[in-house]
C-alpha cells in the first residue's frame, strides 16, 4: 500500500510539472504573438498618420494652384 501512495504522489508531481511547463510555454507563445501584433498595429497607425499628412499637403497644394491660376487669369486680363 505505501508503494501505491508513492506512485500516486509521483504521478501527481509529474502531471503538475507537465501542466506548469505547458502553460508557461503557451504563455510565452501568446506574449510573442501579441508583441508581433502590436508591431503590425504600430505600422498601420504610422501609415494612417502619414496618409493624413499627405492629404493635408495635397489640399494646401491644390489651394495654391487655384491661387496661382487666379493670378494668371488676372494678369492675362490686365494685358
Amino acid at each position: 500500500m505505501p508503494e501505491s501512495i508513492i506512485v500516486a504522489v509521483l504521478a501527481l508531481v509529474g502531471t503538475l510539472a507537465g501542466a506548469y511547463l505547458s502553460n508557461r510555454k503557451s504563455a510565452a507563445l501568446i506574449a510573442y504573438r501579441l508583441e508581433q501584433l502590436e508591431k503590425k498595429q504600430d505600422k498601420y497607425n504610422n501609415l494612417q498618420e502619414r496618409t493624413y499628412k499627405l492629404e493635408e499637403a495635397e489640399a494646401v497644394h491644390t489651394e495654391q494652384i487655384k491661387v496661382i491660376n487666379h493670378r494668371l487669369t488676372d494678369l492675362e486680363a490686365s494685358q
